[in-house]
Parts: structure tokens; sequence; C-alpha cells
């Protein structure tokens, strides 16, 4: 039994406990095997979509890609079905962000069986492309992902408040190089300025519009100059969140009614559903 659940939240019968233990708690050896197995499944299952995407392999090999697919949609599908017998509460996995992912996944195949007929193609195709959001299923098996998620969570408020000061001053050069180039120049008008400004805050470039005046060129240079420093800002926030003797480290402990694995290694209760937890005690 593992150590870490309290007797109340084992689901009842030992074949579920046995089961929640494998796909909830990555520090087993099978729950490890089980990620593993897993992680595998999905960068190939990627890699099968993206192939399908080439026309030329598609068509040579149009049965195998097929099959395949199939293949990963029956796995993805039972990994789901399997994670909702063994959760206390279904419903709260089902709607949660991975439980989303999970059917967003599978999803676009057995709807390629309801809608057959060549004027439902496009359609198909457009559905059959959010297959692609399986990658979001590694960030589940990953600590790293989850503690980089925590560092994102913990800075949101300085980020957006760094993001509305980029589009404070998009707005600000945009208006500027629409007044001085104007239409002649390509500037026709403040939204595609905008666009300017944000290509060239970005230090991308695309080359598309550019200033010809001497004076737009200058506030070109400046907008250049001032996106270097703007680039590490971000970059700082998050780093220092990480860095923070305060950052709270999470445990990889499940919660056996919702799944949820964001948690405190000393947390007592689930923060997504409030049930009681164990904290991990070291020895």
């Amino acid at each position: 039994m593992n150590p870490y659940l309290i007797k109340d939240e084992v689901p009842e019968s030992e074949l579920r406990a046995y089961l929640y233990r494998i796909i909830f708690e990555a520090e087993t050896p099978a729950g490890r095997a089980f990620d593993i197995v897993l992680i595998v499944s999905i960068i190939f299952s990627v890699a099968i979509v993206m192939l399908d995407s080439v026309a030329g392999f598609r068509n040579v090999h149009s049965d195998l890609l097929t099959t395949l697919e199939w293949m990963f949609t029956v796995l993805f599908t039972f990994e789901y079905l399997i994670r909702l017998v063994v959760i206390k509460r279904p419903s709260q996995y089902a709607c949660s962000f991975f439980g989303v992912v999970d059917v967003i996944a599978v999803l676009p195949t057995y709807v390629s069986l309801v809608l057959p007929g060549g004027q439902f193609l496009l359609a198909i195709r457009a559905l059959r492309l959010l297959r692609i959001f399986r990658i979001l299923k590694l960030a589940k098996y990953l600590r790293e992902a989850n503690e980089l998620i925590e560092a994102l969570r913990a800075s949101r408020r300085k980020i957006t408040v760094f993001m509305f000061t980029v589009l404070t001053i998009v707005v600000i050069c945009g208006s500027f190089m629409y007044v001085i180039e104007g239409g002649e120049n390509g500037f026709t008008s403040i939204p595609r300025s905008m666009y300017w400004a944000v290509v060239t805050l970005t230090t991308v470039g695309y080359g598309d519009i550019s200033p010809r005046t001497e004076f737009g060129q200058i506030v070109a240079a400046i907008i250049m100059i001032l996106g270097y420093g703007i680039i590490a800002v971000p970059t700082g926030i998050v780093t220092a969140e990480l860095t923070n003797p305060g950052f709270a480290r999470r445990s990889s402990q499940a919660c056996t009614s919702c799944g949820n694995i964001r948690h405190s290694s000393n947390a007592h209760f689930c923060h997504a559903c409030g049930d009681q937890m164990e904290s991990i005690e070291e020895g």
C-alpha cells in the first residue's frame, strides 16, 4: 500500500487501489513504467499526426498511418476510461485541464467515423489536426514541467503587468508611425502600424513594411533597441520565481478524488477539490 495515501482516500476495491497507484502515483516502479509507456506513445502518436500531413508519405503509407492512428486512439481511450474508473470523482477529472485534453486527443478519430463523405473532408481534416493536443499530455508526466507551470502561475500578475506595458508601447509606437509614415509608405492604418511595431519590437523584422522617412527610421531604431531589453523581462521574472527560496516545490502525490497533482509537499488538502490528503514526510 502506498504510505502517502490515508485510509479514507484509498479507492474501495483493492483492484481500483492497485490501478490508482500505477496510474496516478509516479514514484512507484509500476507508476514510472506506466508513465514511460504513455510518454513514448504520445511522442509516436504526435509523429504519426505530422507524417499524416505530408502528402507524399500519406499517399504511400495511408493504410499503415490509419492502423497506427487507431491503435493509439484505442490506447488513449482505454487510459482515459481507466482514469475515470479509479478516481473518486470522475466528473472532477473529466472537467480538469488534462481531462479535456484527453478527450480532445481521441475525439477527432471517432468523429471521422460519424461524418463520412467527401463534402465533410475538409471539416474532418481540421478536426483531426486536434490530435496534436496529445503533446499537452506530456506535461502531466514530467515533474519539472509542473514546477515550471507553478512558477508561471506565481508570476502571472507580474507577467500580466508586463504584457499590458508592451501592449501600451505597441499602441503608442504604431500610432506614431501611422502619423509619421502615412499610407504611401505602407502604414495604411493604426492596426497595420501596430503589427509593424510588434514585429519590430520582438526583433523579428519581416520587412514587409518598413519606414521610408528619416524620422521614421530613427523611431524604428529606438524600438529595436527597446525590444532587446523587453525580451529579457519575462525570462527574468520566471527565473527569479524559480530561484526564490520561498518557492513551494511540488510533490508528485495525486489526489484520489480528482487526480490533481499540483500540491505542495506539506499539503493536507487538495486545492482543487478540497479533499483531505496526507503530507509527504521523509523517512
